[in-house]
């Protein structure tokens, strides 16, 4: 049968694991984690092990920040175990990584030490490890305007794309969009225009790259392809967005779909960065916040919101909400899908939303 993982840690025994659930059944496989008893600091809001494990169908790698990184195969046993050093941000952490053929990829930060790995996804030995820079920006507008020391940094999963037959990994970094050759890690190319603050990871039609910075920040589109500084080809910019804006966007048809933090759902055109409409999705609950990213199926776009409502929206310039169904359970988790089932994760359980199979 098919496997569903997720990370968890614990504060009674300060383990940080993976668990491996039957995907239809949702019996508790199997539990493997590391001991980790050092401070780390975090945002009462972002608990450890908030980033999501990675698989290729043969092994599990999951990021336990501080505790470093970690591989399983399907029975649980570790493969290997790195530890990429402190993690250290106010606001904690939050990156998932990435496999891209052989490697392993993965951000680790925000914070001082913050930098990109790749490393053998079977052995976890290191291919090429590259600083990244977080500087603030004292012209910053975005909601750390006019203040000394704001928060700056990044909670950004890379994303590796395509690009005329050449492949990029693409960064959502403090202050810009950067791309390195993921084979070497060197740089092909950077885009200026972000604010120091990320929340989101960049998303890629396959014509244009869209980045969006976090706390009312800067977002802008650009091609990929270039080389060196490609500041000057930027689409559009947009230097602050009017509402605070955490999840990633979804892209369909030249238009970018998500839920800002106060929970109205907007769409973006990606030609020129216009907002075509802003609208408020409603709640079962007390609380139409949204901080979960929304997902693509089809012509379909899902996203639920803090009171575990879950909502579907075409994805068309004109809006059109077609269901909301809630489970009535706190929830800041991004859906997951997998053979025709929803995969949804609260404060309280594991959901899986679908058909019934079998007899």
């Amino acid at each position: 049968g098919g496997r569903l993982f997720i990370t968890q840690a614990t504060e009674v025994d300060n383990q940080r694991a993976v668990m491996c659930f039957d995907k239809l059944t949702g019996e508790l496989i199997w539990r493997r984690g590391v001991t980790y008893d050092k401070k780390e600091t975090t945002h009462k809001t972002n608990p450890y092990c908030s980033g999501s494990p990675v698989t290729d169908g043969r092994v599990v790698v999951a990021n336990y920040a501080s505790a470093g990184v970690a591989a399983y195969d399907f029975e649980g046993q570790q493969i290997w175990h790195r530890d990429l050093g402190p993690q250290e941000h106010i606001w904690g952490n939050g990156t998932s990584p990435i496999l891209y053929g052989n490697l392993c990829i993965i951000y680790h930060g925000p914070g001082p030490h913050s930098s990109l790995h790749a490393m053998d996804k079977l052995t976890g030995h290191t291919v090429w490890t590259r600083k990244v820079e977080e500087q603030d920006n004292p012209d910053r507008v975005d909601g750390f305007r006019g203040q000394k020391g704001g928060i700056k940094g990044a909670f950004t999963t890379p994303i590796v794309i395509k690009s005329n037959n050449r492949m990029e990994l693409i960064l959502s970094r403090a202050n810009a969009l950067q791309a390195f050759r993921p084979e070497d890690g060197s740089e092909l190319w950077y885009c200026n225009g972000l604010n120091p603050l990320i929340y989101t990871s960049p998303v890629y039609d396959g014509n244009v790259i869209l980045t969006m910075g976090g706390y009312f920040g800067a977002s802008f589109a650009v091609k990929p392809g270039g080389s060196g500084d490609v500041t000057a080809k930027r689409l559009w910019l947009d230097p602050r967005s009017k509402k605070n804006r955490l999840g990633t966007p979804v892209i369909h048809a030249g238009y970018a779909y998500f839920v800002n933090m106060s929970g109205f759902l907007e769409c973006l055109s990606l030609k020129d960065g216009r907002v075509v409409y802003e609208e408020r999705l409603p709640s079962k609950g007390n609380n139409s916040a949204a901080w979960a990213s929304p997902i693509l199926v089809d012509d379909r776009v899902y996203v639920t919101n803090q009171s575990g409502d879950t909502h579907v929206v075409r994805a068309s310039p004109t809006f059109k909400l077609l269901a909301t169904n809630s489970v009535d359970e706190y929830s800041n988790s991004t859906l997951a899908v997998s053979d025709g089932a929803l995969y949804l994760r609260t404060h309280k359980s594991l959901w899986c939303i679908g058909r019934p199979t079998g007899n």
